[in-house]
C-alpha cells in the first residue's frame, strides 16, 4: 500500500492511493470462503459449493467492499501520521476513474481530491475597541420589575369595569358583514387579555365597558397572534381563514390584578426566609438583579460584534469548489447545483467561523475538559430547576442526569457550543478593549435584535 499526495495549490491536493493484492486478497478470500459455508445453492450441500462458484457469484462485490475498506483506512492513517489538516473529507477525484481491473484484480490506484484547511491568524489585543452595552437600570425599569413581582403573586378579584389590564371573560358570536348574528356561525366563551389588545382603538373601546355590555370587534384585534385567536375562537388555526373577520362580544366577567404588598411575606416568597427585610433592601436587590439579569444578554451582544469583525476582517481562503462537490457528494438528500450555490454563502461564512475559532482555542491552548463540560450541565440543570421554582436534587443524582444528557449526541452538541461561547467571550473580554456604554432598555432591545 502507498499514498502519495500532488498538491495542487494552497488549497487543494490529490491522494493516490496504490493498493496491491497483498492488501486485500487474504480478506477477500476468508470473506469468500464465510460465503461458502453458509451459501444455499442448488446442487450443492450446504459448505460444500465450489470455491470458484463462489467467487464468481460474490467476488466482485466482496472485493469492492474490501479495496474501499482498505482504502478509506490508508487515507485517514496517511492524514494523521502527516497532519494534514483538510475540510471535509477525500472525494474521489472527478472523471478520473479507478486504474485497475475488477475482473483481473492485481494492483489498484484511486485518485482523491481533499480540500486544505488554511491558515488562518486572528491578532486580537488590546488595540482592538469594542462597544460593551448594559442596561441602564433606572427607576422606570425598577418600577416596572416591581410591578411584574407584586402581580406574579397578586390574585384576580371582580372588577366593576374594564381597566388597562384587566382580563375579560366574553361570549363570542360570529356575524354577517351586516353585522347581523351568523347561522350556524360560531359560538364560544373565551378571555380577552387587555394587556395584549395593542390595537389603540379598540383598546380605548374596551376600556370602561362593563359587565353585560356588548361590541363588534375582529378577533385578530384582541389576540396575540393567528394561533391565539383560533384558541380565543375554539377553532383549528387553518380555519381562520374561513370565518368572518366580524365578532360581537357579550362582557361575561371582568377580572382585575390585586398587586400583592410589599411586605416581609412577600420578600420571603421571592428570595427566601430573612434574605430581605425591609423595602429598602428588597428596592436594592430587585436592582442588583436585574444587573445581572442583562449579562449574558450584554455578553451575546459584545461576543457577536467581535464575531461580526473578525468574519469581515480576518482572511481565510476555502478551496470553494471543492467543498461544493464535496457537499453535494456528502449530503444524505439529493442536491442541486443551485441550491449549493444559493446557500453556500452562508455555509462558508459557517466554516471561516469554526476556522477562526479553532485558531483562537489553539493559539490560546482554549479547552474543554471532560470535567467542565459535566459541571457546566449540573449548572444547565440547577437553572431549570430554578426557573420551575424546584430545589435541585443530590450532587450524585445531578451528575447521573448530566451525564444521561451528554449522552444524548444533539444536546451534547449544543452544550459544547453553549460552553465554547462562553470561553470565548471570556478570552475577547479579557483580551480587547471593552468601551462599556449604557443605554435604556428599549434601545438595549434593540440592538439585541439585530
Amino acid at each position: 500500500m502507498n499514498v502519495v499526495r500532488e498538491d495542487i495549490d494552497g488549497l487543494n491536493a490529490l491522494l493516490k492511493v496504490t493498493v496491491n493484492p497483498e492488501d486485500y486478497q487474504a480478506k477477500v478470500k476468508e470473506t469468500l470462503n464465510k460465503y461458502r459455508k453458509t451459501a444455499n445453492v442448488p446442487g450443492f450441500r450446504p459448505g460444500h459449493v465450489p470455491f470458484g462458484l463462489i467467487q464468481k457469484q460474490y467476488g466482485k462485490p466482496v472485493l469492492l467492499e474490501e479495496l474501499n475498506k482498505v482504502v478509506n483506512e490508508s487515507l485517514q492513517k496517511f492524514l494523521s501520521e502527516n497532519k494534514v489538516e483538510i475540510l471535509g473529507n477525500p472525494i474521489p477525484k472527478q472523471g478520473e476513474d479507478v486504474k485497475g481491473d475488477f475482473n483481473k484484480p492485481e494492483d489498484f490506484v484511486f485518485t482523491y481530491e481533499i480540500g486544505l484547511a488554511p491558515e488562518v491568524k486572528v491578532g486580537l489585543s488590546k488595540k482592538n475597541k469594542y462597544d460593551y452595552i448594559k442596561v441602564k437600570v433606572d427607576q422606570k425599569l425598577i418600577d416596572k420589575q416591581v410591578e411584574d413581582l407584586r402581580r406574579r403573586y397578586g390574585k384576580l378579584i371582580s372588577s366593576e369595569e374594564v381597566g388597562e389590564s384587566d382580563m375579560i371573560m366574553a361570549q363570542f358570536v360570529e356575524l354577517n358583514e351586516d353585522e347581523s348574528i351568523k347561522e350556524g356561525g360560531i359560538l364560544h366563551s373565551s378571555t380577552i387579555s387587555m394587556e395584549f389588545v395593542e390595537d389603540k382603538k379598540v383598546s380605548k373601546s374596551l376600556k370602561g365597558k362593563k359587565v353585560g355590555d356588548k361590541l363588534i370587534v375582529s378577533p385578530a384585534s384582541v389576540s396575540k397572534g393567528p394561533k391565539d385567536a383560533a384558541a380565543m375562537l375554539g377553532i383549528e388555526e387553518s380555519a381562520l381563514e374561513t370565518i368572518s373577520d366580524k365578532f360581537q362580544i357579550t362582557i361575561n366577567e371582568i377580572k382585575g390584578m390585586e398587586l400583592a404588598d410589599l411586605n416581609v411575606e412577600l420578600f420571603d416568597k421571592l428570595f427566601g426566609e430573612g434574605e430581605v427585610k425591609d423595602e429598602k433592601a428588597f428596592i436594592e436587590r430587585v436592582k442588583a438583579d436585574l444587573d445581572g439579569m442583562f449579562v449574558n444578554d450584554s455578553d451575546r451582544i459584545f461576543t457577536r460584534d467581535v464575531y461580526d469583525d473578525l468574519i469581515s476582517k480576518t482572511e481565510v481562503s476555502l478551496p470553494d469548489e471543492f467543498l461544493k462537490r464535496w457537499i453535494k457528494m456528502s449530503n444524505e438528500k439529493e442536491i442541486t447545483d443551485e441550491q449549493i450555490e444559493a446557500d453556500y454563502e452562508n455555509y462558508s461564512k459557517s466554516l471561516k467561523w469554526q476556522l477562526i475559532q479553532g485558531n483562537i482555542f489553539k493559539s490560546n491552548d482554549i479547552k474543554l475538559e471532560n470535567e467542565e463540560v459535566i459541571d457546566f450541565t449540573k449548572g444547565l440543570l440547577v437553572s431549570n430547576y430554578a426557573q420551575y421554582g424546584m430545589p435541585a436534587p443530590e450532587d450524585e443524582e445531578l451528575t447521573k442526569s448530566a451525564m444521561q444528557v451528554l449522552q444524548n449526541q444533539e444536546e451534547a452538541n449544543r452544550v459544547y457550543d453553549m460552553l465554547a461561547e462562553r470561553k470565548l467571550t471570556g478570552y475577547f473580554k479579557n483580551t480587547v478593549k471593552m468601551n462599556e456604554k449604557e443605554v435604556s432598555y428599549d434601545e438595549f432591545v434593540e440592538i439585541a435584535s439585530k
